[in-house]
């Protein structure tokens, strides 16, 4: 017998772990005692036998996942002070009571700690077991299950108890609809669903995809730092502002919408509009405004401004837009043609264009704490009985606009931007966390995506498109007809073209010939400077006209085919006419018939 041989006698198993003359300590297995000391004739039956033979037996060290390997490195930490004095039992005891009271478990875990790693003398013995798979579920398990997916993950929402019974009503009642017996509780059915839940299944079961998307998805992206290296990547939204307007005659008018297109990289608003409506007039205005120069522009509002404050005239160069109509529309789809590339975002994903929502949301703060009274809408204004806000609106669009622009001026010049991703050259060059500030920096780095852009290529480029047909008469174009002296050829010639149109005004349109735009102007003039829905009102007047009078011209034309028969019929009809000297039978009828108007009037008095 040595030291570490193991011995086996039956089902019990035993270790050596120390021989000291005919005294032996030994901890044995399947029993969880201490080590002790025998006398060897204790044991002298028992046989050796390899250490694989005793159950249980762990896998070697490296075979264990890192997270086993861990806990099983933490466990041996905590009984290595103890393995000296395993054959002592006062030091041993006096040991594994300081430890417990130093790391905070229990001496009982130290204990079962110090049996596994004695029994198998291996630290991966100290390492937690594998989880087993789940076990098939039970009939009435199967019925849980079925009973929550059928009662409980609908858009209903019904409670446990409701699908609790509906279980019982569905699958534990006989045919007279009577409760047998062997049925699971409600506490074993509330059970089952705490222990198989799914927040996720249970979100968008409920209240649908949508909401999980935009309430409750987990919010893992890196944001805007993902596709905005550098300035360039302008965000667009527009939102309805908290405040109600009226106009010069103190009329109330209603909420404006605000339409802003944010740099992502520094924060900087490059261009805004305040306006009526919305869609794509709302949009040719923003985008008019981010080339505009921004010293005028405030000019016209009486704020005086320095160029370094709002340093932008030009387009990013990509435009992220959420899924609006607007922004799918092909109108303004067609601004890719001057280079800009176009991102549309998913359904629900706000912050991924997190750059102009914290922008609405900080322009809207800024100036409602300052309008309170004067129209400015609070989170009760949809609650019965609450204020009526729509009282206290003084303020006109000028009035307000000048009061936005303050908020943008405050916004892009002089908020401090907290958290910003600084290099190590923005903090040497000492570069002011204002998004003024940082987007001059980013202007004069490589990278910069912009493009320039006059208003007039601007303004053609979102124009609505259409398609004209080249004829004789002209270049057709909404039922309208246009001319240009330099395509005489083609009107002979016909065919079909892409023609830009302002319905605001239907004077002209631009025929889009090899990347460049062709003005050609209207042939009716009656319809100059006209909008184009002006003109369809009245050619459908014109047309519904004609429907009304449709009745009576047809009535008046049979009317007319009876007379000219009735006269026709009451000439005698000859055989042969006399064909012989018609001159001079014409001559002698012409004086027959021949009327001297100045005579006539002279007999009747009408000449003095």
């Amino acid at each position: 017998m040595q030291k570490n041989d193991v011995l086996r006698c039956k089902e019990s198993i035993v270790r050596v772990l120390d021989i000291r003359e005919n005294q032996t300590l030994i901890v044995t297995y399947p029993q969880k005692s201490v080590p002790l000391w025998i006398n060897q004739e204790e044991i002298r039956e028992y046989q050796p036998c390899k250490e694989e033979e005793i159950p249980s037996f762990p896998p070697e060290f490296e075979e264990l996942s890192p997270d086993q390997r861990r806990i099983a490195h933490v466990r041996y930490t905590l009984i290595a002070g103890i393995l000296p004095f395993i054959g002592d039992e006062r030091q041993r005891c006096t040991m594994i009571a300081r430890t417990s009271e130093e790391k905070g478990i229990s001496k009982a875990t130290l204990r079962r700690y110090l049996h596994q790693y004695l029994v198998y003398q291996r630290v991966s013995a100290l390492a937690p077991k594998q989880k087993t798979p789940e076990k098939a579920l039970s009939k009435d398990e199967k019925n849980m299950r079925w009973a929550l997916n059928k009662f409980y993950f609908t858009r209903r929402k019904n409670s446990l108890t409701m699908a609790y019974t509906q279980m019982l009503k569905e699958r534990y009642c006989d045919a007279a609809g009577n409760l047998i017996s062997g049925y699971p509780s409600i506490h074993q059915f509330k059970y089952f669903h705490k222990k198989h839940k799914s927040l996720q299944t249970y979100y968008i079961s409920r209240d649908g995809l949508k909401s999980y998307q935009r309430n409750h998805r987990p919010l893992l992206g890196d944001g805007i730092q993902e596709f905005a290296p550098s300035i360039g990547v302008g965000m667009l939204d527009a939102t309805i502002c908290y405040i109600y307007l009226v106009n010069e005659a103190g009329n109330l008018v209603g909420r404006p919408i605000l339409t802003a297109c944010v740099d992502a990289y520094s924060g900087l608003c490059c261009g805004y509009s305040l306006s009526w409506e919305g869609g794509m007039y709302s949009l040719r205005n923003l985008m008019a405004n981010v080339i505009a120069d921004k010293v005028e522009w405030c000019r016209k509002f009486g704020i005086r401004l320095q160029q370094e404050d709002w340093n932008c005239s030009q387009i990013p160069a990509v435009l992220v837009t959420d899924m609006g109509t607007e922004y799918k529309s092909e109108s303004f789809e067609q601004i890719s043609e001057l280079g800009v590339k176009l991102i549309n975002l998913p359904p629900y994903r706000p912050e991924l264009k997190g750059a102009v929502e914290k922008f609405f949301d900080l322009i809207q703060t800024s100036f409602k704490a300052h309008l309170k009274g004067k129209g400015v809408i609070e989170p009760d204004f949809q609650e019965r009985g609450t204020h009526d806000y729509r009282k206290d609106a003084c303020l006109t669009m000028q009035d307000f606009e000048r009061i936005v622009l303050h908020c943008i001026i405050y916004y892009n010049s002089r908020r401090v931007i907290e958290d910003f991703p600084y290099s190590g050259q923005m903090i040497a060059k000492k570069v002011q966390p204002c998004a003024s500030e940082i987007w001059n920096y980013g202007l004069r780095q490589a990278g910069t995506n912009l493009i320039s852009c006059s208003y007039d290529d601007l303004m053609l480029t979102l124009m609505p498109r259409t398609l004209g047909r080249f004829g004789r008469n002209g270049l057709k174009v909404n039922k309208l007809r246009y001319r240009h002296d330099d395509y005489a050829e083609r009107f002979l010639k016909g065919g079909t073209a892409t023609v830009a149109y302002n319905p605001d005004d239907v004077s002209a349109v631009w025929l889009l010939d090899q990347g460049k735009y062709v003005c050609f102007e209207l042939i009716e003039g009656r319809f100059k400077g006209m909008e184009l829905s002006n003109v369809n009102s009245v050619k459908e007047a014109q047309r519904n006209m004609e429907k009304v009078l449709s009745g009576a011209n047809i009535q008046a034309k049979i009317d007319l085919a009876a007379h000219i028969e009735t006269i026709a019929h009451s000439v005698s009809s000859s055989d042969r006419a006399n064909i012989k000297g018609i001159r001079t039978t014409r001559r002698k009828e012409q004086g027959r018939t021949h009327i001297d108007h100045m005579k006539g009037g002279m007999k009747l008095g009408q000449i003095d």
